[in-house]
């Protein structure tokens, strides 16, 4: 396999595609990047709101966090970004806690004052210790902070999340929030937190800024494309490459309503609602994602999920193991892997969710494992992560 013309297509200008793009444009190669939107930066996309001059995060709120300094030096190497913690609030039965969960959400939520070693005490002798190996999402809960908080917190929550009972859901969804003996209220465990000055948008911006890049926005992707690349990188939803052959791919979506008040609406970034009565999971109030700045007025965001439609945009691909989509997500990889000149990337092509942080992470692996089998005329495989 012989790689003469140097001409890769990227389908989608999101993380995944221009930062492999750029590493392929740095070598030489000549680079052509589409998207059918009308910018750039994909869900991460952010710009000011004409009226307030806030950032405005326009698919949803997006911290950068990471353990990965590789990854980190990478995105910081752009623009400048500033620490940032995300400081979580949950409204529950007329009330506002700390999440995750930690030691001041347990001596406020009980009334107690505890310290660390009560407190371990405490939730132990509240959990339901004869769950012994944790199926679902409900008895993970049930098992590692007890009935109180599992209703208070994430039953109602997860519920209006997902559209069905927690008790339906893999225990692997609850893991990622376990409860602190501490008064730390950090949202996030990791080294490195931060939030670009000004915005994502310019960061995927400057990476695609390079001569050997071509970038054509409001551009739908179709199959005669293909004879004028050696290459392809999609990022696009793997359904719909294949034109939906084995049926379409299951998402949750996501729907925003704005608002624009005077002053403070809530005075904190996020505040998730608990009880499933609100039909909103949460409310995110955009200047606190940049709190350096200073804004007379609000933007709010309430977000609502539900199961994506046809022309919605998929946020949140429905994948459990043993679920219903395994079977047909089985078949549409098995079609990935008779391809021989594309590669599926990122969130929507390898149909798993993604943080930005290993979205690049894998974006520099595929990139730098692409190249080397260019140099040696090996084929690219249509995958470099384990899909199922």
């Amino acid at each position: 396999m012989a790689y003469k013309e140097n001409k890769v297509l990227f389908v989608g200008a999101g993380f995944s595609c221009a930062v492999i793009a750029r590493k392929f444009a740095e070598q030489g190669h000549n680079v052509t990047v589409i998207d059918s939107r009308g910018h750039v930066a994909g869900n991460c996309y952010s710009e000011r709101d004409k009226d307030t001059n806030i950032m405005i995060h326009t698919y949803g709120p997006h911290i950068f966090h990471t353990n990965d300094k590789e990854v980190w030096n990478y995105i910081n190497q752009w623009v400048e970004f500033k620490p940032y913690i995300n400081r979580v609030k949950t409204t529950s039965q007329g009330a506002v806690y700390s999440l995750p969960i930690n030691l001041h959400t347990i001596n406020q939520y009980f009334g107690k004052t505890l310290n660390p070693i009560e407190a371990k005490a405490f939730i132990k002798s509240l959990v339901d210790t004869s769950i012994v190996d944790p199926k679902t999402f409900e008895e993970q809960a049930m098992r590692f902070i007890g009935k109180d908080f599992y209703e208070a917190f994430f039953k109602g929550y997860t519920q209006k999340q997902w559209g069905v009972h927690p008790s339906t859901l893999p225990a692997s969804i609850l893991k990622r929030l376990p409860a602190r003996f501490n008064y730390d209220d950090n949202y996030f465990s990791h080294k490195y937190q931060g939030m670009p000055v000004n915005g994502y948008t310019q960061i995927v911006e400057k990476i695609l800024a390079h001569e050997n890049i071509e970038v054509k926005l409001n551009t739908v992707f179709n199959k005669e494309m293909e004879s004028e690349f050696e290459h392809i990188y999609y990022s696009g939803p793997i359904d719909t490459y294949f034109n939906y052959k084995h049926g379409r791919l299951r998402y949750r979506t996501l729907d925003f309503k704005q608002e624009v008040h005077e002053g403070d609406y809530q005075g904190t970034a996020v505040m998730n609602y608990g009880d499933v009565e609100i039909p909103y999971t949460r409310i995110t109030e955009h200047k606190y994602f940049s709190p350096w700045e200073y804004h007379e007025k609000t933007v709010i965001y309430k977000e609502y999920s539900r199961l994506a439609k046809e022309n919605d945009i998929p946020y949140y691909p429905i994948r459990f193991a043993g679920g219903d989509g395994a079977e047909q997500l089985a078949k549409y990889v098995e079609l990935a892997n008779q391809q021989s000149k594309v590669t599926f990337i990122g969130r929507l092509g390898t149909y798993r969710y993604l943080d930005m942080d290993v979205t690049i992470r894998e974006a520099i692996t595929v990139a730098e494992e692409s190249l080397q089998a260019m140099l040696n005329n090996k084929p690219i495989p249509a995958f470099f992560v384990n899909v199922i």
